[in-house]
Parts: C-alpha cells; structure tokens; sequence
C-alpha cells in the first residue's frame, strides 16, 4: 500500500551495467537499498546527502549503502528519485562527486560521464605498444623525428558540431579528439559511457557516412521535444527503467542479464510503427530481434478494443522457443497481455488446426531417424534403391509438399531451381517411392509428417479464408449493409466466417517452411499491421529458402528493416563465429540477399578459448574441470553456463561424465520443451537445441572433424555438389548459432582433429587437455569414453 512517504525509484540506463559489473552481493546491497527507499523516503538509515542542484527543478543526492557501496541520486520531485549511478570502494565518494551530470539533447535522457577515467582510458591506452613506441624501444637508431609522421585522429573527418548533433556526449569530446586508434577507442567504450555516444562512435569508426548514422541511430534515439534544461522531463523518459513492479528490480540485479527486455531506442520505434500491411525485422544473433518482436506484441494488445478473445498469435519454430517467449513476455507484460495472446509454435498451431477439423487422427508426425527408416524401408520394396533416403526426404518435403504437388503431372511440371536436375524417368520413379511411403504412413497404426500436418493445416486455413474473403466481396456488392437475408445465409452456411487473428508476429522466421508460411498467411486478413516477422538467414538451420513474397508477405522499402548492432555478444566472439560463414552466401528470407556487413557489437571481451583432447573422454572430463572452476573462481552459477554438442549420443555422454565426475556438476537437458523455469544446472543439449537462448558462458564440445560437419555429409560432394553446398552451410549456420549463444566467454574443444569449420591456426593456440586433466589430478575412472 503506498504511504505519505514512500517514493517512485527510477533506474537510469548505465545503472543496470554498473550492477553487472559490480557482482552478486553489491547487486543483492544496491536492491535493498532501492526497496527500502520506495518505502520510505524518510527513513534515516537511507544515508541521503545533498550533493549540488541540478538545474531549475532538480537535486543530486549522494546515498551511503554499506559496507562499501554508494550511490548517486537525483531528485525531481518530492517523490520521484533516479538511480544514475552506483560506485564501490573507499573512494566512491569522491568518484561520484566528480562525475558529470547533464541531459543529452538529441535523445533527452539524463546522462553520467566520468572524464577523469575517460581521459585517463585513452591516454593509457596511447602510451602502450604501436608502432612509434616500439620504435622508441628499439636499439637501433630512430629515424629523424621530422620523417616520423603523427598519428591522426580517428574522427578528424567528423566536426563537433556534427558529434553532438549525432547525439555523442558534448563532455567526452576532449578525450574523443586525442583517439588515434581503435584500440583507444576500445578503451573509452570499455568504461560505462552512454548509449547512444557508444552506438554512434562504433557506426563512425566502421566509416559509416554521418548521414546514415544520423539516419540508422540518431533519428531513433531522437526525442521531440528533449530540454537539457528540464530534469523532471528526462527523469520521467520512457527509456528509463521503474523499479515499482519488484520482478522488474529482481531482473536488475542479476548477475546475468544475457539479455534485456528493456527497449533500446534503437528498436522502440520497430515495436510502435504502424505499417500498411505485412513488417520484417533481419539483423545478426544479439540484436535484438526477439526483444522486438515481444514488445511489438505488448503494443499490439495496447491499441486492441476491450475483450476477451486472442486476437494476436506470437509464434515461433519449436515448443522450446515458444515456452521461452511466453515466459519473457509474461516477465514483460503481465497476465493482462498474455490473455490476449495465443503463443505456440508453428508446429503445435498446425496440429491443432488438422485436430479441430478432422474426426480422423492423422496419428502422431514421425521423429526424423523413423522417416528416415521408413524411406529405407520403401527403397526395399520398390526395388530403386540407387535413391538415397535422405535424397528422397528432403525432395519430397522441400519440393514436393512445398509446392503443393498430390499428383504426379504437378510434380513432372514443378520447377526445382539449386538442385540437382533428374530426368523425367526419374521423377516418374521418385513420385513411385513417394506414393509407397504415403501408404505406409496410412497404414495402420496411423501416422504422418510434421510437413504434411503443416500442408494440411495451410489447405484448411486458406479454404476458411477464401470463405471469408467471398463473404466480404458479396457484402461490399450489397452496399456493405449487414447480410441477414437469405442468398447470404444460403452463400456461407447462415454466418459470416471469421478469421482467427488480427495480427501475427513470428519469431525465428528463417525456419519456417513453405507450408508455414501459407498457413499464417491465410489466418490474418491482409492490412495494417497483419504480420510481423524476426529472422535472420544466417541462422537458418531447418528450413530451405522461402520466398515470402510467393505466399503474400510483402514487405518493400521501410516495411522491411535491419539491425546491425549487438548487445549480447562481445567483438572477439563476434568476430570468430562471423568468421564461420565469410564467403557464404544467404538470402534475405524473400528475393533479395542479406549480409553481416555492418554488423558489429557494442561489447569488448576476451578471446575464445580453444582446447584439444586426444580423445573423447579427455575432452568430457576436462570440460568438467574447466566448468568447476569457472563455478568456484568466477562465481558463475552453473545455470548461466551450457555445452553444445553436434548430437544427442554426445549430449547424454556428457551429462552422465558431469554427474559423476570427482566434483559432480548439476546438469540439465535441453529437451524438445526447452528447460524448466528454475531449473538449476548447466544446460547440456545439441547445437540445435540453443537456438533462441543465451548464456553467459558456452561451452561447445566436440568439433573434432568428421563430427562438424558430419561426414555422412561426404558422399555429396561428388554425387550431388549443390547438396553438399547446402549441408555444409547449414553445419556452418548451426555453429554460428551455437557460438553466438555467449555473452561472456566462449570455450570450443575437440579430440582428434579439429574441424575444418575452426580457424587454420587453432591447433597452434588451443591449450591441452592433458595438461588440464594432470594439473587437476587424475581423471575420474566413472567418466565414460
């Protein structure tokens, strides 16, 4: 119940990364000080002291929280108090003291800049190692100073006038002109500085015109109206995080924060926009997408007429990932949006479509290896057994029902454009194969496909949406009045169809199938707002190619948008996994291409680590030393840490080595439904399984060669290139998805040989295992090989 003298605490942007920074137990401190403010503000164990004013209407305060913390406060009204920033040590005080304070103009948020470290960053930073100071160092004779030329400035090209209109920090611009290189810009960004100067510096940096970044990062971050002079107007910004809702602080302090729901400034106007139809949203792992997709969802419901049905559908590939976005937007949202929403995956949005119009059970899909056995099976008994199965699975899913084809003539005459070319006879035999396997899938007991559930849910939903659309162009042929007269009823069965959803997001879009698309499509009529769709091509590891614009999604000029920056994955990780897929071509989910060009990350980090093992039960258990120790030296909880595997034979194997290991390791597996919500444990499951999650530290084991990619994968590089091509960049894109799941630390290992996917100089910078194994005593003699 709020009182006389509770308080409203408001927590500035770079507060959530000095609670990162400062560990659990500050965090844990800095919360309980926040809750013990909100109520009371008058409660003298709060340590409140006047520090100076901050313009007309506002007041910083310094607030003392023990043993060693302390924290900087402003004040706008009676009741309304922000966090701008949080310091430890003997000397927070004085290093709160001496920061500045002032409203950005472009974006109207308030902000913190601390220019004795700022300047003290990069001037460290130009007195290390370079070219001119190993010269310095060299005994041998320098050349006449007058030859030697001064490094320039990094941003020279780029005036003041033009820094600050972009939104960089007017009070960094000492320390910004005495950059002459990236790594002391490295070391300006490394300190907390704000946002919006970070985004536009690295934008800069990568030559970017001032004009795009006006156009990419200012113009989103742009605030009409901002007043540097108003400081009740920047600490009521939207922007800015209130701690009223306690999950809301929970999620603030803790020690992993892989990924925000906060809105960047950079998407809030993805989430908001009104488009005229059909919207699409591509950028690389970390962008955000997700994020997006969430929020654009809660405003969805926002601009929705009060009710009780579900008019927005949020869907995504698989149960897993749709769990876990029922569970951000819950933690987003609330019960009162969730009510709104329908969220399940594709998957389980089909099955119910087929269960809800046919009586018969079309029997449960087939899991791939017994698709694959059933195809083995019907090679037998026709007797082609020069097809290989999965030759034959990926032609009848991905040719086959994607266009549509129940008859031969349809598939004689479908176009297969990258693939291997076949013969008429040869179609004439492959559609043989096909009709034998749809017999056995009727047979009995019953069964079927995922991809022929999806096809039949599609051929149902568009039947009810041509239904709905003849009944509209019948009523607008009546003068729109409402049809209560009998050639109505007779028309559409005495009411009128109605379709299921208003509006459609879709997450993880580069999945879907050709049959996915067609049913989504047909479930939202066609206007403002219909579907929005998340993807991104280089994370593709399902589906083929679909080309949206073939099943009516379409999304020309600013209905389809990129981001290009990263908030979850540091530049040395970026760097390593973006190498897994240089020279590859992807395409932009419709008839264009897409690109990491651009693509860059607002975190610096460590290096990837690298290890080798001489065989797979060194490997297992070193991985288990190297788990415990980032548990008891970093303090990292074991459920912020996870191992990818190529497969699920791996994945039960290092489950069971960590379980019973010398110094066993909690272990959770990812299963087809994901992880449940407090489980605790490391995760453990395929590199498939970690599509959609993060954490802060990843493990990925196994990418020896001949396991990435797999060498069953071999026989096509001569029998069939263009699907050997596709293989090997799905292999590729699955890596890229694994390695892309870290925030903070990135561990790959291997026995053997390393992967041909892993840099040419690995083994040259990959530590031992054995090494490991005899420093941390004797392996376990319970691991399995």
């Amino acid at each position: 119940m709020t009182s006389g003298t509770s308080a409203r605490v408001i927590m500035n942007m770079q507060v959530q990364k000095d609670l990162q920074r400062l560990g659990h137990q500050a965090n844990n401190q800095v919360i309980d000080f926040v809750r013990r403010l909100r109520e009371d503000r008058t409660n003298r164990s709060l340590r409140l002291a006047p520090l100076r004013a901050a313009g007309a209407n506002g007041e910083l305060l310094i607030a003392t929280i023990p043993p060693h913390h302390a924290a900087l406060l402003l004040r706008t009204e009676e009741r309304r108090f922000t966090v701008l920033a949080v310091r430890e040590g003997a000397a927070a005080h004085e290093e709160l003291s001496r920061l500045t304070v002032s409203i950005n103009p472009v974006s109207g948020l308030p902000e913190v800049i601390d220019q004795v470290r700022a300047s003290d960053n990069v001037l460290a930073f130009s007195s290390q190692s370079g070219p001119q100071d190993r010269a310095e160092r060299s005994p041998q004779v320098r050349p006449p100073a007058s030859v030697t030329p001064l490094p320039s400035e990094l941003f020279a090209d780029v005036s003041d006038d033009d820094l600050t209109g972009l939104g960089v920090s007017r009070s960094l611009l000492p320390s910004i002109r005495r950059i002459t290189s990236r790594e002391q810009l490295d070391a300006l960004l490394g300190d907390n500085v704000p946002e919006l100067t970070r985004d536009v510096l690295l934008a800069l940096a990568e030559d970017v015109p001032v004009q795009d970044v006006r156009r990419d990062i200012t113009d989103a971050w742009h605030t009409p109206g901002a007043d540097p002079e108003d400081w009740a107007g920047a600490a009521r910004h939207p922007a800015l995080v209130s701690t009223d809702d306690d999950a809301v602080l929970d999620a603030l302090g803790d020690s992993f924060e892989a990924w925000r729901l906060f809105l960047h400034p950079e998407q809030r106007r993805l989430a908001t926009t009104r488009f005229k139809g059909s919207a699409k949203v591509t950028g690389g792992p970390g962008t955000g997408k997700t994020v997006v997709a969430l929020h654009r969802v809660r405003h969805l419901v926002s601009q929705l007429p009060p009710g009780h049905d579900r008019p927005v559908l949020l869907t995504t590939y698989n149960t897993s990932l749709a769990e876990d976005l029922r569970q951000r937007l819950r933690k987003l949202g609330g019960d009162d949006v969730l009510k709104r929403v329908r969220i399940e995956s594709v998957e389980a949005l089909a099955r119910r479509i087929v269960a809800e119009e046919r009586s018969v059970d079309l029997g449960y899909p087939l899991q791939d290896d017994a698709a694959m056995s059933l195809w083995h099976t019907v090679r037998t008994e026709t007797g082609h057994l020069h097809y290989d199965a999965d030759f034959l699975d990926d032609e009848f899913r991905h040719v086959i029902i994607a266009n549509q084809c129940t008859l031969y003539t349809h598939y004689r005459g479908v176009g297969r454009p990258g693939r291997t070319r076949i013969t008429v006879k040869q179609k004439r035999e492959i559609w043989e194969l096909v009709e034998a396997y749809r017999a056995h899938l009727k047979a009995s007991p019953r069964q079927t496909t995922f991809d022929l559930v999806a096809a039949e849910a599609a051929r149902i939903a568009g039947e009810r949406k041509r239904d709905h659309d003849r009944f509209l162009e019948y009523k607008e042929e009546q003068g729109g009045r409402d049809l209560i007269h009998r050639e109505a009823a007779s028309l559409m069965g005495g009411s009128a169809p109605r379709l299921p959803f208003r509006h459609i997001v879709v997450d993880e879009a580069q999945d879907l199938s050709a049959s996915h698309w067609r049913l989504l499509r047909a479930l939202a009529s066609e206007g403002p707002n219909d579907i929005f769709l998340v993807g991104d091509a280089h994370q593709r590891i399902y589906a083929h190619r679909s080309i949206l614009s073939h099943y009516g999604i379409r999304t020309p000029g600013r209905a389809s948008r990129r981001l290009t920056l990263s908030y979850r994955t540091t530049r040395e990780i970026l760097g390593s996994a973006g190498g897994l897929l240089a020279g590859q071509p992807f395409d932009d989910m419709d008839l264009g291409d897409d690109t990491l060009d651009g693509y860059r990350s607002v975190l610096t980090g460590r290096a990837p680590e690298y290890w080798h093992a001489p065989d797979w039960q060194s490997e297992q258990r070193a991985l288990a030393a190297l788990l415990v120790e980032r548990h008891k030296k970093y303090g990292t909880p074991y459920e912020a840490m996870a191992v990818a595997v190529p497969d699920g034979t791996a994945a039960a194997q290092i489950a069971y080595t960590l379980g019973t290991s010398d110094h066993p390791v909690p272990v959770v597996e990812i299963g087809r439904d994901g992880v449940p919500e407090n489980a605790s444990g490391v995760r453990i499951g395929t590199m498939h399984r970690f599509k959609g999650l993060e954490f802060q530290r990843v493990f990925i084991a196994g990418v020896s060669e001949g396991q990435v990619p797999h060498q069953h994968i071999e026989p096509y590089r001569l029998t069939n290139p263009n699907r050997y091509r596709q293989e090997e960049q799905r292999a590729r894109s699955l890596v890229f998805v694994a390695a892309t799941r870290a925030r903070d630390e990135l561990v790959v290992s291997w026995n053997g040989r390393p992967s041909r996917f892993l840099p040419r100089d690995v083994q040259k910078v990959a530590r031992s295992a054995a090494s490991l194994l005899k420093a941390n005593g004797s392996p376990s003699s319970t691991s399995v090989a």
